[in-house]
């Protein structure tokens, strides 16, 4: 028929269409996420022009290249680890955001409003301050490891808590949630008071900044250490891709379309508590990335996961190395802790995101 031979009129037509466009949307964030951390590679106390951070790129992957060596040596050292820990954490985050949504079937669902950040933070200060001093814990291949472990028993306890409190016959109950993610937060933020006031002169300035959020402890080693955890994570939650999709319909109709939700639920909540305790163990608490990413790729897109949750990891990492890249600028030569740079962007869209669903509702 005439009107079957134009290019997505047929539905196979128009999911190769569909498929298209999430090709090039993806494509693009990730150009996005380029741009970004090389702009990031140049900004600082130190600045140095695009042609130099080429010059030392090319220098450190292949060798040869005829880079300055301040430049090679800020690069290489510092910014280069910082740049590549920015972007693990900005995705592990931000799929960690989009994967809990999806779960809940509710935007407000986010690591840090639900408890799982802050129940990370709680596990991961009490092994901080179990095993020493802070700087003592930064220092070896165990005492590492240990951060996120203890990272992703916290928040697997306070996501697990927050999701029995706010289930009743398969069903979530969104204000439930929240409350709950309040009574959660409350509770490790008076466990982190605890250690605060036990905490000696140098290890409370520590621990100050580390619960504000910073990327300051970047480096090849931590690098190596936080990537195995934090792909396990994030490449577990991209595959539950078709298995979210199947539940934006409900949970009944999921089942009848062969998914397990609670089977689902389960592993989404692990891998998220998984991923932002390995997140928040090395960069502190970071908030609102996991709540703003994924809502606004559904904005622009739609609520297909299958481009939500790659597309969170790529827009979550732009992001975060982003505010790193302000984070070290705007008041240089000091540096704001990046959790401040988030908050400032995500408290407002977290009001605004409150008041559309309040509009709607009435």
């Amino acid at each position: 028929m005439p009107h079957n031979a134009e290019f997505g009129s047929s539905p196979s037509g128009r999911a190769a269409e569909r498929a298209r466009r999430r090709g090039l949307t993806l494509v693009s964030l990730g150009g996005a996420l380029v741009v970004v951390a090389l702009v990031s590679l140049g900004a600082g106390a130190v600045a140095i022009a695009p042609g130099e951070v080429r010059s030392a790129l090319i220098s450190l992957v292949f060798g040869g290249a005829e880079a300055d060596a301040m430049h090679l040596a800020v690069v290489g050292t510092i910014r280069a680890p910082r740049v590549l820990f920015g972007a693990l954490v900005g995705a592990t985050l931000g799929v960690s955001g989009a994967a809990l949504q999806g779960i809940f079937r509710n935007p407000l669902a986010d690591p840090g409003l639900i408890g799982v950040s802050s129940g990370a933070s709680l596990g991961v200060a009490c092994a901080m301050m179990l095993g020493g001093s802070l700087s003592g814990m930064k220092a070896g291949w165990l005492a590492g490891a240990m951060i996120p472990a203890a990272g992703f028993v916290g928040g697997l306890i306070a996501t697990s808590i927050v999701y029995r409190l706010a289930t009743r016959g398969g069903r979530t109950d969104v204000a439930t949630m929240l409350l709950a993610g309040i009574a959660i937060n409350a509770f490790c933020g008076a466990g982190l008071g605890l250690l605060i006031y036990a905490a000696s002169d140098t290890e409370l300035r520590d621990f100050t900044l580390w619960t504000l959020g910073s990327l300051t402890t970047a480096s090849w080693s931590v690098l190596a250490l936080a990537t195995p955890v934090a792909v396990l994570a994030m490449a577990g939650l991209i595959a539950q891709q078709r298995q979210l999709n199947a539940m934006l319909l409900g949970e009944s109709e999921a089942y009848h379309l062969g998914i397990d939700a609670d089977a689902v639920k389960k592993r989404v909540v692990a891998l998220s508590a998984l991923a932002v305790g390995a997140s928040v163990g090395f960069a502190g608490m970071v908030g609102f990335v996991g709540l703003v990413v994924p809502h606004l790729l559904r904005l622009a897109g739609g609520a297909d996961h299958r481009l939500v949750l790659p597309g969170s990891a790529l827009l979550g990492a732009a992001l975060l190395v982003g505010a790193d890249a302000l984070a070290r600028t705007v008041a240089a030569p000091a540096e704001l802790p990046i959790g401040v740079i988030t908050s400032l962007i995500g408290a407002p869209f977290f009001l605004w995101l409150l008041a559309r669903q309040l509009k709607g509702v009435g």
